[in-house]
C-alpha cells in the first residue's frame, strides 16, 4: 500500500497514494474537476446524471474498476463492473439498459484470464437484463496495469416520478439498509493478503435494479438512493447529510454485520460501517412508507435482511451521529482516504 498522503502534500500525490473516497479525494474533485466542468447535472453529485432526451429522462453513468486482485471469493472484476454501473443508474431511479466497456489490458495477460472476466461480465449482463452495446480495448506495457482495469458506461430510462436527490430529503424520513455491510470489503481484503477465518467471506456484488423499480412500482416515495461503495455505509450517509444540510440519527445496534466480518474487522483494526459493499444501498422515505419499503425489498435475496436503521432529524447541521447500544452516540467523520485502496 502506498504512504497514506499528509493533508499539505499535493494533489497529485493525493491521487496516486488513494484510489478514491475519503476527503481528500473530495477535495481533489472539488479543486480539479469540479472548477472546471461544474454545472447544473454535474453539480447534483449524484451516482449518475439525469438528463432529458426529447421528453424522456435517462440516466446516465461511468465507473472504473482498478479491484486487486481481478479474483475474490463471491465475484470478480468483470462482475463488479456490469454490478457497479447497473446500480449507480439504479439509485437514479432509472432501468438499466446499455452498458459500454472498455478494457485496459496488460501485456502478458493471460487469454484464459480475460475470457473468464468476459463470461462473468457476460453472464451478468444476462442476469440483470442488460445489454453491453459499444466498447473499446487497449494494451499498456508490462507492468502498468496490474493485469486488467475496466471503465464501463450506462444508460437507462428513469421511471421514479420525483427527483430522487439527497435535496429531497425531509424531517422525519426513514434510513433503510437493504442488508448485511462489510462483507465486499472484508472478501477481497482476504483474497489480496492470503487470509483465513474461522467463517468464509464472499462479497455482496449484486444488481439492485430489481429491488430498486420494484419500490417504484409499489408506490413508495423514494427522496434518497445511494450505494455504499467506497467510503462503505458511513461514507454515504455523511455524503447525503452533508449535501442535504440535515443531520442524521443511526441506530448502530440496528445495522446488520455478520459475525464473521465484524470478527474480520476487529482482527484487522477496521471499522464495518466504513468498509466498502457491492450489493448495498441506503433508502430514504417517509416514515409512513418504511414498512411497504422493507417488504418489498425483503422479496429480494439481495435484500432480505433490509433493515430500518436511523430517521432524519430537523436539524441543518449535516451532522451524522451513530447512537450506540447502550444510548452513547458519536459523531461520525469522513475518513482523509480509504481504508482499503483498490477494493473496487
Amino acid at each position: 500500500m502506498a504512504d497514506c498522503p499528509r493533508p499539505h502534500d499535493d494533489d497529485a500525490r493525493i491521487l496516486l497514494g488513494h484510489g478514491g473516497g475519503g476527503t481528500l479525494m473530495h477535495r481533489l474533485i472539488e479543486t480539479v474537476f469540479l472548477k472546471r466542468f461544474s454545472n447544473p447535472r454535474l453539480d447534483e453529485g449524484h451516482d449518475g446524471a439525469v438528463l432529458d432526451v426529447g421528453g424522456r429522462r435517462i440516466a446516465f453513468t461511468t465507473d472504473s474498476y482498478v479491484v486487486k486482485p481481478l479474483f475474490f471469493p463471491g465475484g470478480d472484476i468483470g462482475k463488479l463492473a456490469i454490478h457497479g454501473t447497473i446500480n449507480d443508474l439504479a439509485m437514479c431511479g432509472a432501468r438499466p439498459l446499455w452498458l459500454s466497456a472498455g478494457f485496459i489490458l496488460e501485456e502478458g495477460l493471460p487469454r484464459e484470464t480475460l475470457e473468464r472476466v468476459a463470461q462473468s461480465m457476460s453472464e451478468a449482463c444476462r442476469a440483470a437484463g442488460v445489454e453491453l452495446v459499444t466498447g473499446d480495448t487497449k494494451v499498456v506495457d508490462r507492468g502498468k496495469a496490474d493485469g486488467l482495469f475496466i471503465n464501463t458506461s450506462g444508460i437507462g430510462l428513469v421511471e421514479a416520478p420525483s427527483a430522487i436527490s439527497p435535496r429531497a430529503l425531509r424531517p422525519g424520513d426513514a434510513i433503510i439498509i437493504n442488508g448485511d455491510i462489510g462483507r465486499h470489503g472484508m472478501a477481497v481484503m482476504s483474497a489480496r493478503e492470503g487470509l483465513s477465518f474461522e467463517s468464509a467471506i464472499d462479497s455482496d456484488t449484486a444488481p439492485l435494479a430489481a429491488p430498486v423499480l420494484d419500490l417504484i412500482a409499489a408506490g413508495v416515495e423514494i427522496h434518497c438512493l445511494r450505494d455504499a461503495t467506497r467510503g462503505g455505509l458511513a461514507g454515504v450517509l455523511i455524503e447525503i447529510a452533508q449535501a442535504a444540510k440535515r443531520s442524521l440519527l443511526i441506530q448502530e445496534a440496528a445495522i446488520p454485520v455478520t459475525e464473521a466480518v465484524r470478527g474480520a474487522c476487529e482482527i484487522l483494526g477496521l471499522e464495518a460501517l466504513y468498509v466498502a459493499n457491492e450489493g448495498r444501498f441506503a433508502a430514504f422515505v417517509p416514515a409512513d412508507d418504511a414498512e411497504k419499503a422493507l417488504k418489498v425489498l425483503r422479496r429480494h435475496a439481495s435484500c432480505a435482511d433490509a433493515r430500518l436503521i436511523g430517521r432524519v432529524l430537523d436539524d441543518e447541521r449535516g451532522l451524522v451521529t451513530l447512537k450506540s447500544e447502550i444510548g452513547v452516540g458519536r459523531l461520525l467523520d469522513m475518513h482523509s482516504g480509504e481504508q482499503l485502496p483498490r477494493i473496487c
